[in-house]
């Protein structure tokens, strides 16, 4: 099912398939019970992008914290429970917005029916989860090994378990860390089903392996349509999550705003630390919200007609470079004027935009640079 044919489902006030923005998510690796903690990492997340968050709730303490998690952040919080009911009720009663469980390791029928229930009084959703390192014995000896197809089927089957109670405000995850594998699976679950898909390649990796791993399997993924939310699954931090997402997006073109920085993969012209002078570029750029395309050129030759298509840019050489919009060269400057022109310029683009929500880039770029 395509991702604008999916069944609408609110996450707190997020709504996800049905045609909606894809939406990022991400998971703390703090502590659950330490709220303060748990608090000011989301916070962090909101500012990098993130839309919808998740919890590990291994405790009863865990659960209590999430009403005060609650009252601190803006975006809805996900429960993810494994093996015992009551957290998914407790979590439930607290205010989570969605919890996540494994129906077949939850405790059976009736257990089930309880978490059903409750999640169905506050009418929040329930995200059915399996992956490959999850497969039940009987599948992976129907199959002959951990395949796409019992993927598939474990998932059914857990789906089947909470319609069983009348529900349906359910959210599928499959994922596994083959990415093939991965890939496969959701081309077989989308043509079974209607309910939203959550994305990721589990246990990807490192920041390095992680985003190339992910970049792969989901850009596979998203392109054919399918997809309703998103999560980059790295061992790092979950910053580098929501970043990682969000280029993923926007190079699909499944996102909008936010500057996109383009630059040369240098050669023996170049007479710049182009490496740290793209660095400092990206960083400085990552949170201004300014939907334009950013080039960092390092030669002075072919800087400004590779960097036509950008809207500003800069180009180096040596001791020196050039100032660039839409491949016009604005001024030449020494090279340590090369990022504070570029901040200017982006600053002076800010402003001469129209309308509320540019005058607030102004202000947003504005600021980043006095952070500088």
């Amino acid at each position: 099912m395509h991702r604008e044919h999916t069944k609408e489902i609110f996450i707190g006030g997020r709504a996800i398939g049905g045609g909606n923005p894809i939406a990022i998510q991400s998971m703390t690796n703090t502590k659950t019970e330490d709220v303060s903690a748990t608090t000011a990492q989301i916070l962090a997340l909101e500012r990098a992008g993130c839309d919808i968050v998740r919890v590990t709730v291994p405790t009863m303490e865990a659960a209590r914290a999430i009403a005060e998690i609650k009252k601190k952040i803006h975006i809805p919080l996900v429960a993810d429970i494994h093996f015992d009911y009551r957290l998914a009720i407790s979590a439930i009663e607290h205010g989570a917005d969605k919890i996540r469980i494994n129906p077949g390791n939850i405790g059976g029928p009736e257990k089930i029916r309880e978490v059903v229930a409750a999640a169905g009084m506050r009418r929040i959703p329930i995200r059915v989860g399996v992956n490959s390192g999850s497969l039940e014995k009987e599948i992976i000896a129907k199959y002959g090994r951990v395949t796409a197809e019992g993927l598939v089927e474990s998932a059914l089957d857990k789906v089947r378990m909470i319609e069983d109670f009348d529900y349906d405000r359910i959210v599928i995850s499959i994922k596994s860390s083959d990415v093939l594998m991965c890939v496969k699976a959701h081309e077989l679950i989308a043509s079974q089903t209607d309910y939203p898909l959550h994305v990721g390649i589990t246990e990807a990796g490192t920041v390095f392996s992680g985003n190339i791993k992910s970049a792969i399997g989901l850009g596979m993924i998203l392109s054919q349509g399918i997809g309703d939310t998103i999560r980059v699954s790295l061992t790092g931090s979950p910053l580098d999550e929501i970043r990682s997402a969000k280029q993923i997006l926007r190079t699909l073109g499944l996102k909008r705003g936010g500057i996109e920085v383009v630059s040369c993969p240098t050669c023996g012209r170049t007479e710049i630390d182009l490496i740290s002078l793209a660095d400092e570029v990206e960083k400085m750029v990552e949170d201004i919200p300014l939907d334009i395309k950013v080039a960092v050129m390092g030669c002075v030759v072919n800087g400004p007609g590779e960097a036509r298509e950008a809207d500003i840019g800069i180009a180096g050489g040596k001791h020196e470079g050039l100032l660039i919009r839409h491949g016009e060269i604005i001024k030449k400057l020494p090279e340590d004027q090369l990022l504070p022109a570029l901040r200017e310029e982006l600053i002076n683009w800010g402003k001469q935009d129209m309308g509320s929500v540019h005058e607030s880039a102004a202000e947003a770029i504005s600021s980043d640079i006095s952070e500088s």
